[in-house]
């Protein structure tokens, strides 16, 4: 994130627009910068996560000049989108796709500002870098680059290399299948709809594939904001997951009923972190996301519901899977994660399946369903043999 605020600087510059980068509490430094340079207006992106609205409603009350939200995270701001938390992915679906034509449009070029600023505070990016107070002892990643240029080059390799085979290989671990452009979204360093409007320029071309990353991209994505948004106080917790049924949903009454069943194995929050699992798939899953700071999407889901398998209560489980999704994912603190990790822990925007012991009816995934999907092995040695190149 900061590497890429230090490139936007510069285009910035070049645009004649000022940059500020300011630390500490926002709902502190905010309204005095605000107070400091007699801003006229302030302008936040939207973020329907709990820290952010609390940053914004602490701000809000401390200033008195107009503050406006704006939704450049999505394509159809999720209060448009839909005016209800959403049952499922088939009940969102629609309403997406009709909103879609109105925001689906290519962006304004950004124009050189007509005025200069002045006064402008100097930036030292080593010395801001070296003030944060941050967990060190997970590194930077070397496979990926910050900034707009390099989130557009991978999404031009990928619509060059893999798009045309994305329907078929996105759910094989052992192949390079994925787009990858989660960890630039997650930054605002592209845009889903930028994402979108260039794939589909191949949408004739290969119609299943462009269909299924948009599906992806616009319809899942969009229903974990609707979800975050419409419900910012349970998004995270197994007990606040299903507020439209008093939180007394199929998924949750399953899981109390199977909540004291004997577990196989019982793991620790370290020795999960570590990878220290008789599983090897799963500590390979564990170690890309430890040292490369990304997990395959397919193996995420494997990955969440072996912990429900291996930890005390589903509720300890989703908060190991949550904790450790936002202390190593470059995409983690996003809406996908929560709602990825209750989707596969707690049945969130699923239905029910057959009943197994600590399962319930949450939906069951095991080593032995994955070595019939794909070559387990080839995907433990890639993600071994990509370690010892990092480390």
């Amino acid at each position: 994130m900061i590497k890429g605020l230090e490139l936007i600087q510069e285009q910035l510059k070049s645009l004649g627009i000022g940059f500020v980068c300011l630390s500490g509490d926002a709902e502190e430094v905010i309204p005095a910068f605000v107070s400091d340079l007699q801003v006229s207006l302030l302008i936040s992106d939207f973020s329907p996560l709990r820290i952010s609205r609390q940053w914004k409603t602490a701000i809000a009350s401390k200033i008195s000049i107009p503050f406006r939200e704006v939704d450049a995270h999505n394509i159809v701001p999720p209060w448009i989108a839909s005016d209800r938390l959403e049952y499922a992915a088939r009940t969102f679906r629609p309403r997406i796709h009709k909103k879609l034509p109105h925001f689906l449009v290519e962006f304004p070029a950004v124009v050189h500002h007509p005025y200069q600023q002045k006064n402008l505070p100097e930036i030292s990016w080593d010395a801001f870098i070296q003030s944060l107070s941050v967990d060190r002892s997970v590194p930077p990643v070397s496979w990926c680059s910050p900034g707009e240029k390099a989130a557009l080059e991978n999404l031009n390799l990928f619509i060059s290399k893999r798009l045309a085979k994305y329907d078929s290989d996105r759910n094989d671990p052992s192949k390079d299948g994925l787009s990858n452009v989660s960890v630039w979204l997650h930054y605002g360093m592209i845009s889903a709809q930028r994402c979108v409007l260039e794939t589909s320029k191949l949408a004739s071309k290969y119609p299943k594939s462009v269909a299924t990353f948009q599906e992806e991209l616009v319809v899942r994505r969009e229903l974990s904001e609707n979800f975050c948004f419409y419900n910012p106080d349970g998004y995270d917790r197994l007990d606040g997951l299903y507020p439209t049924y008093q939180n007394n949903s199929w998924a949750q009454q399953t899981l109390r009923e199977h909540a004291k069943d004997k577990r196989e194995k019982i793991y620790s929050f370290e020795q999960l972190q570590k990878a220290q699992t008789s599983d090897d798939l799963w500590n390979a899953s564990q170690m890309e996301m430890v040292h490369l700071g990304k997990m395959h999407g397919y193996l995420r889901m494997y990955w969440a519901k072996k912990i429900l398998e291996w930890t005390p209560s589903p509720e300890e489980a989703l908060r190991i899977a949550i904790a450790l999704n936002d202390k190593y994912e470059l995409d983690g603190r996003d809406p996908n994660g929560y709602v990825g990790c209750a989707w596969a822990i707690a049945g969130l925007h699923d239905q029910g399946w057959k009943e197994r012991p600590v399962f319930g009816k949450i939906r069951y995934m095991n080593y032995e369903g994955c070595k019939r999907k794909f070559n387990v092995q080839a995907y433990v040695n890639k993600i071994n043999k990509l370690i010892k190149s990092v480390s």
